[in-house]
């Protein structure tokens, strides 16, 4: 059964956990901005189903049913300024607007009290760092795939690709990349972190993770990329193989630690 909602206007893909009466602890999990690229998608590409847990999928600001643009607009944002346009707005709202979502989804489903699980992929996973580090709520464990662990060299290549220059940074980008910079910000996060990186990935993601050293623990999958579900990645749809995997240790991390 899959339970579809909002919580604080926030929109959100539930999976109940199996197999129990009353309430269940909680995982939280952003989607990536590549496949899957929406709650619905991210729930199908890893529904950790043998956590005894609920699992709720939020949507990320500014995507899927929470803009109103058409895409058009937002390349053209991203290619005017990805970190003030896109980055920032993104993870700075998904941050702010997680504990009144949080109180509010507690009313709506069966949560057990206690420390939740924090998971996302890629920009997702950024905001679950931030939510991790920052925000004042209890925390067992996290665990990301394909995050992105400093902004800055993620907007860098991201620029090269799709227009083949070079970001301009100014004062306020900067200040923002050194923020969202977790290799840096390395001791915030003070709970047991798994970190699930794809092989083939970018540099600009893999790096940074394998740098975080016995801060983390980190697994990499052979003839991963970026993505781990089938373009177009919005609705859900089978798993693919990469989903799999990634669902299989975010599975057994959780089972450890929820």
């Amino acid at each position: 059964m899959t339970i579809t909602g909002t919580a604080a206007g926030v929109p959100f893909v539930a999976l109940p956990p199996e197999n129990t009466d009353g309430p269940a602890p909680l995982v939280v999990v952003w989607h990536l901005l590549d496949a899957p690229r929406s709650p619905a998608a991210m729930a199908a590409a890893v529904p950790m189903a043998g956590v005894r847990a609920w699992r709720v999928y939020w949507g990320m600001p500014m995507f899927g049913a929470r803009t109103a643009m058409p895409m058009e607009e937002l390349f053209r944002l991203a290619a005017e300024d990805y970190v003030l346009n896109i980055a920032k707005p993104i993870v700075d709202q998904a941050v702010a607007e997680f504990p009144a979502a949080l109180a509010e989804l507690r009313a709506q489903l069966s949560i057990a009290d206690g420390p939740i699980g924090v998971a996302g992929g890629s920009m997702g996973g950024l905001v679950a760092y931030e939510v991790a580090a920052t925000v004042d709520v209890p925390v067992a464990a996290v665990a990301l795939v394909n995050p992105v662990t400093r902004l800055a060299p993620v907007v860098e290549a991201a620029v090269r690709e799709f227009s083949g220059g070079e970001y301009a940074w100014s004062d306020e980008s900067r200040a923002t990349a050194d923020h969202y910079d977790f290799l840096r910000r390395k001791d915030e996060i003070k709970v047991p972190t798994l970190l699930v990186v794809g092989a083939e990935d970018g540099a600009e993601f893999r790096e940074p993770a394998a740098d975080l050293g016995d801060r983390v623990t980190l697994v990499t999958i052979p003839g991963m990329k970026h993505p781990i579900a089938d373009e177009p990645g919005v609705e859900a749809a089978p798993q693919n193989a990469d989903g799999e995997r990634v669902d299989a240790e975010f599975t057994k991390w959780f089972q450890r630690y929820l």
